[in-house]
């Protein structure tokens, strides 16, 4: 493992937002998601599950002023822990703790979105409302360290006796994330300190050694956030108990058994759910509850590079080329299916009852960049700005007040109510969720997007998404303008004199077949792993001009993706668009495509032998070579049609027997594709039509707009 590749990411206080997506993004974090999801905590939106965060935390912290009280005189009440979610029964509540047992994370995550957003927006009254929250959150921690609410409420005799469930790890995790976050943004370090005690308990509970348990957690995360203690504090221990949970995960005897007094093995992959079927290293297929995966990866990542770790490198390789092209939705989701959250079998990619949580794509992005900081190779950066586009952002309302925990990419309102397999999809997107995971997650991650567009180390800036604004790295400073992910178009400008060659390195789009550079002189240009590595001594003022041509392009599935079988997505740069029922009415199924605007099954006849036959429906490629997109390399769930086998024609032919099988294009962020003003207008609209138009239409635009430009003719072509 070589260090020179290494980076890391800048300190968000030294990245500035300012263009027109992002940052209207941002502000709506900071000015409605986080003071709506405040009232969310405290239980004050009308309609929405309850969700008793901050009242667990108050009443926890009770507990805990009478324990100190009362010293050994005190006896707690108990109550049981044999139940998922604990509602109040006929509205009554009683001193137990309510909601799902990780509700601690709702605050956690919470506050780390607010430390974020300070980061931008200096708040006082933000501020000052975190700060009191923190107070009740730390009047709840134990002298001991130990801090979760559930079990400080209802029986702290339990404490980790059920590590594969009860999330206690994983309220650790959130916890620490939150605390190094508010720390880094303030200087504060009231919650931190509460985190340090809370990982200084743990790492004296479990391991190796006398009187501990060999124990691991359930549900990931705790080892990227131990992580982030190190990169903060430097204490070795914090890193010695994440490898330690890295390396323990999945060893016979397996803890999991121990803990539940199991004699009788039940099968040797009976934690794969947990990723702890076998040791990490010589896992091969992403398996189980998504988000844990990806999490456990993150992890996994994390260690490796502060080790320099080589087999734990190869095993985050591994992994990562599973899923990306065996496992991953062409909308950057992942988790194919509701029953565990799961990720399915290789190629198992159905659209209307996929999971794709928000949170898995969230926990997406944090695998890639993490892949990133270890060496910059595109096809992480490629993969995280597609799930940030596309599979993060589905997940809020444009008023940040309604998301989706599940994020489809077809969607039959009817079919929600009336069909069992469907019932964990939402037509609409809700206020809240009793199972509240992804709301605080979005906020943080939204909040904190600038730390995933750049890293550094001492010889080269990395730019690995593009948007507008203002970096202050170690060694430069730079201003950035674009309007991704609309127009390709780059400028940046050295805001700052170097007194020795320094390299801007910036990402070459996977989506983008070539692109333009206008590079001042006396520069030395290299490309290598899809990145433009550009060296000079840099004088304050000169611009590096970048264009990265957003041509309409079509994606067909890798043939082992049995759902998509005569079907295609358009996407157009980072975006994948969608058909929506709003706009194009309903029976979106019965939507053709044919790629010369005038003829459906009498295409055959002119793209020649290369017609790929079906039933009722086909995928026609020319290409003179004689490669078909059958004939591609099947690795890749999905792909664009004829760019990598040199294609010249596509064409997606059906005839008017077919059914379910044409023209399903996924559901990404609806509502993103509305703010497509400045290229496409609306959504769209011509994505697909009965007319057969739609193909001959997005020729023409791409020729149009491959430069950026625009022209009256194209809008009303568009309108």
């Amino acid at each position: 493992m070589d260090q020179k590749n290494f980076s890391k990411p800048l300190s968000l206080a030294k990245v500035q937002v300012t263009d027109a997506f992002w940052k209207k993004e941002m502000e709506l974090v900071r000015t409605e998601v986080i003071p709506y999801q405040w009232n969310a905590l405290n239980d004050n939106v009308p309609g929405a599950a309850p969700s008793f965060c901050m009242r667990n935390y108050r009443r926890a912290g009770e507990v805990e002023k009478e324990w100190k009280a009362k010293g050994d005189k005190f006896v707690q009440i108990k109550y049981p822990l044999d139940t998922f979610e604990t509602l109040p029964k006929d509205g009554k509540m009683d001193g137990r703790f309510y909601g799902f047992l990780f509700q601690d994370t709702d605050f956690t995550k919470w506050v780390e979105a607010v430390a974020y957003s300070l980061t931008q927006h200096p708040d006082p009254e933000l501020e000052k409302t975190a700060d009191e929250a923190i107070e009740a959150v730390c009047a709840a921690q134990r002298e001991d360290g130990y801090l979760d609410t559930y079990y400080l409420i209802n029986d702290q005799d339990m404490i980790f006796t059920n590590l594969k469930d009860n999330h206690e790890l994983y309220c650790f995790g959130h916890l620490t994330e939150g605390a190094v976050a508010y720390y880094q943004a303030t200087g504060k370090d009231r919650l931190l300190k509460a985190a340090e005690r809370f990982a200084d308990f743990i790492a004296s509970k479990l391991g190796h050694g006398e009187g501990k348990k060999a124990g691991y957690p359930g549900h990931e995360i705790a080892e990227m956030a131990l992580m982030r203690l190190y990169d903060l504090t430097g204490e070795q221990k914090y890193l010695d108990l994440a490898k330690y949970f890295i390396d323990e995960r999945g060893t016979k005897p397996y803890y999991y058994d121990i803990e539940r007094g199991l004699t009788c093995p039940e099968g040797e992959e009976r934690y794969s759910y947990n990723q702890a079927n076998r040791p990490v290293r010589q896992q091969d297929e992403v398996q189980g509850h998504s988000v844990r995966a990806v999490y456990l990866y993150s992890g996994m990542a994390d260690v490796a590079r502060a080790t320099q770790d080589e087999s734990l490198l190869k095993a985050c390789e591994t992994l990562w080329n599973n899923m990306v092209h065996q496992k991953m939705y062409v909308t950057g989701g992942i988790g194919a299916t509701h029953i565990g959250e799961a990720f399915s079998f290789n190629y198992d990619l159905p659209n209307d009852t996929a999971y794709a949580e928000t949170c898995a794509s969230i926990g997406l992005v944090f695998f890639a960049r993490r892949m990133l900081e270890i060496q910059a190779k595109a096809e992480y950066a490629d993969v995280m700005e597609l799930a940030l586009y596309n599979g993060v952002l589905s997940g809020m309302a444009l008023d940040g007040k309604s998301f989706f925990y599940v994020n489809p990419l077809e969607v039959l309102p009817e079919a929600c109510h009336k069909d069992e397999r469907k019932f964990h999809v939402k037509p609409i997107r809700q206020k809240w969720f009793g199972c509240a995971c992804c709301p605080p997650n979005l906020a943080r991650t939204v909040s904190s997007v600038a730390s995933y567009a750049y890293t550094e180390n001492d010889t080269t800036l990395f730019v690995h998404l593009y948007m507008g604004g203002t970096v202050e790295g170690e060694k430069v400073k730079a201003s950035i303008t674009s309007e991704f992910p609309w127009d390709g178009h780059v400028f940046v400008t050295c805001e700052s004199d170097t007194k020795e060659p320094y390299t801007f390195a910036f990402r070459i789009p996977g989506w983008c077949a070539s692109y333009e550079k206008e590079i001042p002189k006396g520069a030395e240009v290299e490309e290598k792993d899809g990145y433009l590595y550009v060296t000079k001594v840099w004088a304050k003022g000169e611009t590096i001009r970048l264009n990265f041509p957003m041509e309409i392009q079509l994606l067909a599935s890798n043939p082992l993706v049995r759902e998509d079988a005569g079907r295609v997505a358009v996407k157009r740069g980072p975006v994948v668009y969608c058909m929506e029922e709003a706009d194009n009415g309903k029976n979106l199924h019965l939507t053709k495509l044919c790629v010369n605007g005038e003829k459906t099954a009498e295409a055959a006849d002119e793209l020649g032998e290369h017609f790929i036959v079906g039933d009722k429906a086909a995928l026609a490629v020319a290409d003179g070579d004689g490669v078909g997109v059958v004939q591609a390399a099947q690795r890749q769930p999905w792909r664009q049609v004829g760019r990598d086998t040199g294609a010249h024609q596509t064409a997606l032919v059906a005839t008017d027997g077919v059914e379910r099988k044409r023209g399903s294009l996924g559901r990404c962020r609806n509502d993103v594709a509305i703010g497509n003003q400045a290229q496409l207008d609306k959504r769209l609209e011509a994505i697909a039509n009965t007319q057969h138009q739609t193909i001959a239409l997005l020729k023409k635009l791409t020729y149009r707009f491959g430069n950026g430009g625009r022209t009256e003719e194209s809008r009303d072509e568009l309108r």
